[in-house]
């Protein structure tokens, strides 16, 4: 059974067990299917900010966008469970004879290679949602808009969780600066969004007081 097909505490107490397995980066994942989700519902509204016909389209293409890395994020949950199981079972198998070290060697970086490339895709569609999370804010129903800016604030919340999950995966690798490179880039361009929706990493940014 996926982890989605939990019921909400079932899948709770699955995060809480001291099973490693989901983990950090099922976490990352769901949120941002969550943050996706909220997208979707702010995007389907038939009302938008102002009734300007432009700003349809921008919902219906954020629609669209939304819905799309939704499903992706949805898989990334148990994708990111499975992949790291991978990892400690390639750990777990025999080093007797210079054979078997050599296997299980090759079964470990091959392994630790899908853990990390996982994660790395979880904070692509993080990003994505991100941006769709933009469209709902600036263009969509202003009753809404709380919704929109938590969808972005749960976006965030998955990209920084997945780009954790990829650095501490990179320890080992022999050439980690491309990869540390994508997750800096990716970001970088999520932080600007978020500035411009009036959020900053840290919470809302201030905006003067009496």
């Amino acid at each position: 059974m996926g982890l989605l097909a939990l019921s909400t505490t079932e899948l709770l107490d699955r995060f809480a067990s001291v099973d490693p397995t989901p983990g950090g980066g099922s976490a990352a994942a769901l949120a941002g299917a969550t943050a996706a989700a909220l997208v979707t519902m702010v995007c389907r509204m038939p009302k938008t900010r102002t009734g300007d016909p432009r700003e349809r389209g921008r919902l219906d293409e954020a629609l669209a966008q939304a819905t799309e890395v939704g499903r992706r994020l949805r898989a990334l949950v148990d994708e990111d469970s499975a992949a790291y199981e991978a990892v400690m079972a390639a750990y777990r198998l025999p080093k007797a004879t210079d054979e078997e070290k050599a296997t299980r060697k090759r079964a470990i970086d091959a392994a630790v290679s899908l853990a990390t490339d996982v994660p790395l895709r979880t904070a692509e569609a993080c990003t994505t949602v991100l941006g769709t999370a933009a469209f709902a804010a600036n263009d969509g129903n202003p009753n809404a808009l709380s919704d929109a800016r938590t969808a972005a604030t749960l976006a965030w919340a998955g990209l920084k969780g997945a780009a954790e999950n990829v650095r501490i995966n990179l320890a080992g690798s022999a050439d980690p600066s491309p990869m540390r490179s994508r997750i800096e880039s990716l970001e970088r361009a999520a932080g600007e969004t978020l500035g411009a929706l009036g959020l900053t990493p840290a919470g809302p940014r201030a905006t003067g007081g009496s």
